[in-house]
């Protein structure tokens, strides 16, 4: 009886599609369930440590503003500035000063050299810089002769980003010493950083363009500055053309003698 049952379970099994014994003695699933293995707590691996290669020192800016003060020419301070370390001048490809002509008492300044600037060392010789002197030709006015130009930063950041606090501040006082040995009648900051760093505002370039501010500089007293749009923002975004074309017709006048700065 119990071979004809067990024939039968088999014989059922077949019906319902098994065909295969998956393990080699029977299973009683009427017996109770082993005890379960005790769960051990996974314990996180610790990461492998990683090694950080240490940032370049950077002087502090009372060491820099020393070095700023004690060069006496221009030669002495670009030779300052490119003894200066910083992690910019172990990327760039060169020192970018001036441009331009020191003796015609009007100071352009901008914000850091990009490709171009540093494939050449001179800035505002790229897309940009054409634009520039473009716009400054409509009023008169040619870079040989008429116009001096530099820039905040004298390295080209990596990747064209924007310059950090650190990097302003440590430049700053070259900048600072650069417009003292140029002594510029009139100064125009060209872009939100250049105009935000040397007016200490925290308007942005909108707000800031448009009129004449006074910069103090050690020496100088009280300089005319003239915040404009940079000319790469303007190839950015065209429609601001008319606001730079105001801010020229503004400098135009201020230099014939028509209009007094502020």
């Amino acid at each position: 009886m119990e071979r004809e049952a067990l024939l039968a379970a088999l014989r059922l099994q077949l019906e319902w599609g098994a065909d295969d014994a998956l393990e080699a003695l029977p299973v009683d699933r009427f017996a109770a369930p082993p005890p379960a293995a005790p769960v051990r707590p996974v314990v996180p691996a610790r990461p492998a440590a990683v090694v950080v290669a240490p940032l370049a020192l950077v002087p502090a800016p009372a060491a820099a503003a020393k070095l700023a003060g004690e060069a006496d020419s221009l030669d002495a301070l670009k030779d300052a500035i490119a003894a200066t370390e910083s992690t910019l001048r172990d990327t760039a490809t060169n020192l970018v000063f001036s441009d331009g002509n020191p003796a015609s008492g009007l100071m352009m300044i901008g914000e850091a050299p990009g490709a171009d600037e540093d494939r050449a060392g001179k800035p505002f010789v790229g897309v940009s810089g054409r634009l520039l002197d473009r716009m400054v030709a409509s009023i008169g006015l040619q870079r040989e002769r008429d116009f001096y130009l530099t820039n905040i930063l004298p390295w080209r950041p990596p990747g064209n980003r924007t310059p950090t606090d650190a990097e302003i501040m440590l430049f700053l006082p070259f900048l600072l010493r650069h417009i003292a040995l140029i002594r510029p009648r009139h100064l125009v900051l060209l872009g939100g950083v250049s105009a935000k760093t040397l007016l200490r505002a925290k308007d942005g370039i909108t707000r800031l363009r448009g009129r004449w501010h006074g910069l103090e500089v050690e020496g100088l007293g009280r300089l005319p500055a003239l915040a404009t749009l940079h000319p790469a923002y303007l190839l950015r975004s065209p429609a601001a053309k008319r606001d730079a074309w105001s801010d020229l017709l503004l400098l135009r006048r201020t230099l014939d003698g028509s209009v007094a700065p502020e």
